[in-house]
């Protein structure tokens, strides 16, 4: 009868912890607005190459990089309160807006702060 009993606390635990795994996915402790990319950016189809958001310093400030999505679709660069500052490349001719033409030479200590890992 012990057996039993243990079998079937093992199976409930199983069925309970498979029920209270978070089906969200992790974003990390970030700032309100880049909680928000991140969930808006999951709600879209999945891009090709993947969206993938950097941290970086840039002119003495920290910033967001979110990669281009494909071809003609720029990049954008926000800094730490979400206000976007540019579109540093992409677009029509590759370069971006032109309003941070230096932030490839420039940007210093690369993080990746998320990556989208579903399949296209």
């Amino acid at each position: 009868m012990n057996n039993a009993i243990t079998r079937l606390f093992t199976v409930a635990f199983v069925f309970l912890a498979i029920a209270c795994k978070s089906t969200e996915s992790p974003v990390g402790p970030y700032a309100p607005w880049l909680t928000d990319l991140i969930h808006q950016l999951e709600q879209e189809a999945p891009a090709n190459p993947p969206a993938k958001i950097y941290r970086y310093t840039y002119n003495n400030q920290e910033v967001y990089y979110l990669t281009s999505r494909c071809c003609d679709i720029p990049s954008k660069l926000f800094d730490k309160s979400g206000n976007q500052l540019c579109e540093p490349d992409g677009g029509i001719t590759g370069r971006g807006d032109g309003r941070c033409t230096d932030f490839a030479e420039k940007r210093t200590k690369e993080t990746l702060i998320w990556e989208d890992k579903r399949e296209r």
